[in-house]
């Protein structure tokens, strides 16, 4: 089978350079750990999720315990290669899905006479979650918007 010279996308990340390779791992371990921290909160100590969860979504409860298992389900399969790429598709999606949250957790602090965390925590957290979801794809070789359609 012939291969494509190293930096050369075809297909993902088996065709990268040594540094994309290490890249992609960083990130890998990064998202993997974020997410089992994140996943676990949400199950164990669902009550501060469940406080800035949008009135629009139906059974609070039930919505921040799938969150924790979605979260959770992403980080292992971001270490399976069979799965990784629709892990990291996943998380991408549940990354833009909680963004509403975001916004409605920053206007709730932000109306308090005396704000909790303030526009120190609320404007980083809200840029990054975009930046999340490019780091995710990169993760799993998916930053190119093409090789979305040719993983399925």
């Amino acid at each position: 089978m012939k291969r494509a010279p190293p930096g050369v996308v075809t297909d993902t990340v088996q065709t990268d350079s040594t540094g994309a390779q290490r890249r992609r791992l960083g990130f890998r371990i990064f998202l993997s750990l974020f997410y089992l921290t994140a996943g676990v909160f949400h199950i164990l100590l669902p009550a501060p999720f469940i406080m800035i969860t949008p009135d629009w979504v139906p059974w609070p409860s039930a919505v921040i315990l799938f969150t924790g298992l979605c979260e959770l389900a992403g980080a292992v399969g971001l270490w399976v290669p069979r799965l990784r790429k629709s892990a990291g598709i996943g998380l991408a999606l549940y990354a833009v899905a909680v963004y509403p949250a975001n916004i409605h957790h920053a206007f709730l602090d932000m109306a308090l006479a005396q704000p909790q965390l303030g526009l120190a925590y609320h404007i980083p957290r809200l840029l990054a979650q975009p930046v999340l979801v490019w780091v995710t794809l990169y993760a799993v070789g998916l930053e190119r918007w093409r090789l979305w359609f040719k993983s399925f």
